[in-house]
Formats: C-alpha cells, sequence, structure tokens
C-alpha cells in the first residue's frame, strides 16, 4: 500500500463540521423521506400511484418536453437529490460514500460539492438537448421518461476521482486500483438504464465528461469550484463575523501541526511529507500544491512499502 493511500483514509471524519460528504447524503435521504411520507398521503387519501407521480413527482423531475420544463427550471438542481425508490437511494448513496470520500482526501473537502453540482446541471442540460435535438427521440418526447436521481452528479464524481488517482488502492490487500471500482460502476448505470434510453444515456455520460474535465482544469490551475466557494464564504461571514475568511490568511495563522518544517523537498517518499501535502490539500484544496508537490504525490500514489 502506498503512503498516500495510507493516510488519505484518515483525513476525513463521520463528525466533522462542514463535512460536504455527510452533507450530501443527509440532504437526499430527507429529500427521499419527504417524498415517501408525501406519497403515504396520497395514498391514505384514496390516490394512487399515478397521481403521486403526475402531482408530486413530476415537478422534481426533469422533464423531457420543453413546454412542460419552462414551468418548472427549478428540476435542473432538484432532481439529482431526488430518489423515491429505497433501493435506488441505497445504492447511490453507497456510491457517493465511496467515491465521496476519496475524492474529499485528494482535493479537499470543499470541491465535493461543486463536482457534485456541475455534473447534475451538465446531466440535465444535455438531457434536455438529446431528447429535443436528435430526430429519433424528438419524435418520441412525450414517450421519454423523465430524469430523476443522482446517476449524472454520481457519474461526474466518480470520474472526477479516478481522473485524480486512476491507482489508488480501494482494497490493497488484493490490490485492486480505483479505475477498476469505477469501471464496475459505469458498465451498472449504463446497464440499468431503462429501455436503454439514450437521452438518460446522454446525461450520464455529460455527467462524467464534466467530472473529468474539471480535475482537468483545476491541474491546469482553474479551480472551477472557487466561485461557489466565495459564495458560501460570503454567505457565512455575514452571519458569523467572527470567523471571517480570508482569501490569504495571515501569517502567524497556523493551518499544520508538525515537528518538522512544513513542504520541506525530500529526495525519497516519506510518511511525514505525504502527511503534510494531504494536509494542505484538505484545508487549501488541490490547486495550492506546487508543480513538485504534485509530482511527489503522484510519485506516492504509486510507490509500495
Amino acid at each position: 500500500m502506498s503512503l498516500l493511500q495510507q493516510n488519505s483514509r484518515k483525513r476525513i471524519s463521520l463528525g466533522q463540521d462542514g463535512n460536504s460528504l455527510v452533507l450530501l447524503i443527509v440532504f437526499n435521504i430527507i429529500v427521499y423521506i419527504l417524498l415517501n411520507f408525501t406519497r403515504m398521503v396520497y395514498m391514505l387519501n384514496n390516490g394512487t400511484a399515478g397521481v403521486f407521480e403526475s402531482q408530486v413527482l413530476s415537478y422534481i423531475s426533469v422533464p423531457a418536453q420543453p413546454a412542460v420544463f419552462a414551468t418548472r427550471p427549478w428540476t435542473l438542481l432538484l432532481y439529482m437529490f431526488s430518489h423515491y425508490k429505497l433501493l435506488e437511494l441505497v445504492s447511490s448513496m453507497l456510491w457517493l460514500w465511496g467515491f465521496g470520500y476519496i475524492f474529499q482526501d485528494l482535493a479537499g473537502n470543499k470541491k465535493l460539492i461543486p463536482v457534485y453540482l456541475y455534473g447534475g446541471l451538465a446531466g440535465s442540460v444535455i438531457f434536455l438537448l438529446a431528447v429535443n435535438l436528435i430526430p429519433s427521440l424528438s419524435q418520441n418526447v412525450n414517450s421519454i421518461s423523465p430524469l430523476l436521481g443522482a446517476g449524472p452528479a454520481l457519474m461526474a464524481l466518480a470520474v472526477a476521482t479516478t481522473a485524480l488517482a486512476p491507482r489508488y488502492k480501494i482494497f490493497p490487500m488484493i490490490n485492486i486500483p480505483l479505475w477498476v471500482l469505477t469501471a464496475v460502476f459505469v458498465l451498472i448505470r449504463l446497464g440499468t438504464v431503462e429501455g436503454g434510453n439514450f437521452g438518460h444515456i446522454a446525461a450520464l455520460m455529460a455527467g462524467g465528461l464534466v467530472g473529468y474535465v474539471f480535475v482537468w482544469q483545476l491541474q491546469k490551475g482553474n479551480d472551477w469550484s472557487q466561485w461557489m466557494i466565495d459564495v458560501v464564504n460570503w454567505a457565512d461571514d455575514l452571519f458569523r463575523p467572527e470567523k471571517k475568511h480570508f482569501k490569504n490568511p495571515p501569517k502567524n495563522q497556523l493551518f499544520y501541526k508538525s515537528n518538522q518544517k512544513p513542504f520541506e523537498k525530500t529526495p525519497h517518499v516519506t510518511q511525514q511529507r505525504v502527511d503534510d501535502l494531504l494536509d494542505k490539500i484538505h484545508h487549501k484544496g488541490y490547486n495550492s500544491l506546487t508543480e513538485d508537490e504534485k509530482e511527489f504525490l503522484k510519485k506516492a500514489s504509486s510507490e509500495e512499502l
């Protein structure tokens, strides 16, 4: 097992304040509970599944028809947090936890939600374009099922995580790299699309492409998540001015606790060096690393003890 993999697993804890992964999972679960509570109310009042779907689900899923979507633009965001079948929720949350846990350690806690949102938005936009611009689909647009669930957002997260560290060992004892898990995830997601619906497949592919481009731009120095982080920090500063955020923290503000000088160049991969860089990623993000530090982590991810 590499030093990078050993240390990354102990960075994010379940009860940590502001844990983006926990926030995403909790929000998805809350929406599921609300949907099923509403469904139960419909059934108790002699309603049917069809009535529930037309009066509730249709207002949180992305419709294929542009005229209908124009009256429900909020579905672009809401659909990616919405599940009303228990098996779909459990499956999505397990994948979210698996990829999200690794992504947090590699890219920082604050970049997880932006990747999820970018993937979900790309999926919904491409879904609408595909079902209305491709002749074979647009002719039957009224029969195409709406887009619902975290599929495109999860695809973005899975591809982004794999792009950061494709050889990350998820099961070190049997030497399985991360890209294998991602391949299994992609096959399962594409294989379970109902009736081979190309609009839904296009949404998943769009999510994955955005995840890859996000990491590619991040490694080039373009952080697509920064504007979201700035907006959240600005809002947080309004309500908690005593914890005001600084883009450039004061020099006397300590982020790392170490007996050795942080980020000191060393000719060999060392556990302390990896610890320092992972702490830096967690607090400042992957983009804060120098080129030498990025190369060092690449070396650490492939070096075996």
